[in-house]
């Protein structure tokens, strides 16, 4: 147990990121000069510099890049490779020194001149080799689209993200809940869909791209999403299910809001896998599925789930990876994909995204008990002979409340300052073994392999006070480490002389947000001057992997 006794302390508060124009798409880097780039505006050393710029956009290379920055003449450049807000204490880059990323990464960039910080900004690289993938798919749902006015620039920018990935993907599958029908006849929005879609195609040049979507609980009807789209955009042949072809990769599309008491369609599946499956050569042949719904006891523990037949009937074939949306569960955390059978893997949400119930936030008006945050997520899907690479991508992760002036929120407009950065590491499934049996025993994403590695605080001084203008006191946690990412903090502040506690929560780490603040400040309701009082926190990752405790004594 780590203990520090204080009397008070009077900290100051964590940069604001306001968001920036995300990096333009691209298909290989523009170089930039090997040496530091200055501009030209001096700025007012009592005024914040600019945010700096980057030589190389964030996006998929073949080769490690060589990155530069531009600042305002006066102002040092600081970054960091971690998630974390850039502070004084970051690496500064070096003029003459390129920042050279090898590995898929995160860099975040903020400018200091003085006591004045720019905004940070974040960019994701996803380095690759000059392998060729057999099919590159986006994965994509829950869109929930309802108009023009609130979605015509957010996806220009998503699809801006898309193209700074895979500039000409084979597919892009939009899994369900395309609209926001409630049984209250908003059918006709999928057009509205369809027309934001299509024009985003066509600007991006994405004329051989195929989309493909599954049937949601909002999306009003089988007809409705007919009479929406293009009919290769949905090409049933009447139970809102079928089978594509893309760049010689299977893909079934099902509809997970009948698969339970659709016999036809379980027949159909069981039987066409089945065939795929002992054809000479298949056996290691990943196999990908998409459905609304996630299947049942897989993907972040089961939550949301209603489909116990379709975990049946895929657990007969490991080749199987099944792509679920519904849930708007982030896929930031490692839960996100889950082997036993097959592999299934929660895609995210491209509107809202939520974290398991039983949380709290922190946000503008203190601790609530929040769980959404109004940020956006893909899964980038890379098949090759011997693999499939998942990659997990934020179209928008910008530090917003959900709620504005008391008022739900989840339509914040670019520029964004976390296009394309990355929502977690990457994930591989490979298909390795001469049967069946074989393959399920080389899975590395099972609950048995789940990381045992708690988080741990790194500062010498992990809690600490914070004073704000109006005399009001808060705890402040130094967000700690972990090797995947810390997902709450276990809080409790105790009045030492009443042995009430004041405090007693599990507060979210902000995981989500990209870059993550460096701190939390957990406010103390009605702290009374003279008043003694004991921290306890501990913090804790998405498998429940808990840090040593760490306490602060304070008085207000």
């Amino acid at each position: 147990m780590r203990r520090t006794t204080i009397a008070i302390a009077a900290v100051t508060a964590a940069l604001a990121v306001p968001g920036i124009a995300p990096a333009e798409s691209h298909a290989e880097p523009s170089w930039g000069s090997s040496s530091f780039e200055w501009g030209s505006s001096s700025g007012e050393n009592n005024t914040p510099p600019a945010a700096p710029g980057v030589s190389v956009p964030g996006g998929r290379y073949e080769h490690p890049v060589d990155l530069t920055f531009t600042a305002e003449r006066g102002a040092t450049v600081r970054y960091t490779l971690d998630g974390t807000t850039p502070t004084t204490d970051s690496q500064a880059a070096t003029p003459g020194r390129p920042l050279q990323i090898a590995q898929d990464t995160n860099v975040t960039v903020a400018a200091f001149r003085g006591d004045h910080a720019s905004a940070a900004v974040s960019f994701g690289y996803l380095i690759k080799t000059s392998e060729k993938p057999l099919a590159q798919v986006v994965v994509m749902s829950d869109v929930h689209v309802g108009d023009h006015a609130n979605n015509d620039k957010k996806y220009e920018s998503f699809f801006d993200t898309i193209g700074s990935i895979f500039p000409k993907p084979d597919a892009i599958l939009s899994n369900g809940d395309m609209i926001n029908d409630n049984g209250d006849g908003k059918g006709p929005d999928h057009k509205i869909v369809a027309e934001i879609f299509q024009a985003n195609l066509a600007r991006k040049g994405m004329n051989e791209t195929q989309l493909l979507i599954s049937n949601g609980n909002h999306d009003a009807s089988l007809a409705a999403i007919r009479a929406g789209y293009p009919a290769e955009w949905f090409p049933d042949s009447g139970g809102g299910y079928y089978e594509s072809d893309v760049s010689g990769v299977h893909l079934f599309t099902v509809n997970t809001e009948t698969y339970n008491n659709d016999s036809a369609q379980r027949n159909w599946l069981k039987s066409r896998l089945t065939e795929i499956t002992s054809e000479s050569g298949n056996l290691t042949k990943p196999i990908l599925v998409q459905g609304h719904r996630p299947a049942s006891n897989t993907a972040m523990d089961g939550q949301q789930a209603s489909n116990p037949r379709l975990t049946e009937d895929l657990s007969a074939f490991p080749q199987a990876i099944f792509f679920s949306g519904h849930s708007h569960l982030n896929n930031n955390d490692d839960r996100s994909i889950h082997q036993r059978d097959f592999t299934a893997v929660n895609d995210g949400s491209m509107s809202y995204i939520e974290i398991d119930h039983g949380y709290q936030m922190v946000t503008e008006s203190g601790l609530a008990n929040r769980f959404e945050s109004p940020t956006a997520q893909a899964l980038f899907v890379e098949v090759y002979q011997d693999r499939t690479e998942i990659n997990r991508i934020n179209m928008a992760a910008d530090k917003h409340d959900i709620y504005t002036g008391g008022a739900w929120s989840a339509n914040w407009q670019p520029p964004y300052s976390s296009a394309g950065t990355l929502s977690g590491s990457g994930w591989t499934v490979e298909l390795d073994g001469s049967t069946n049996q074989q393959i399920k025993d080389n899975f590395r994403y099972t609950s048995g392999a789940r990381n045992t590695n708690a988080p741990e605080f790194t500062t010498a001084t992990p809690l600490s006070v914070s004073t704000g203008a109006n005399g009001e006191t808060a705890l402040r946690i130094a967000q700690a480490k972990d090797d995947q990412m810390v997902h709450h903090y276990a809080v409790e502040i105790t009045d030492t002389a009443t042995g009430a506690k004041v405090v007693s929560s599990k507060v979210l780490s902000d995981f989500y947000f990209m870059p993550r603040p460096n701190s939390l400040d957990i406010p103390i309701p009605d702290a009374a001057a003279g008043t003694a009082y004991e921290a306890r926190v501990e913090a804790v990752d998405a498998y429940g992997n808990r840090s040593p405790v760490t306490t602060l004594a304070f008085t207000r």
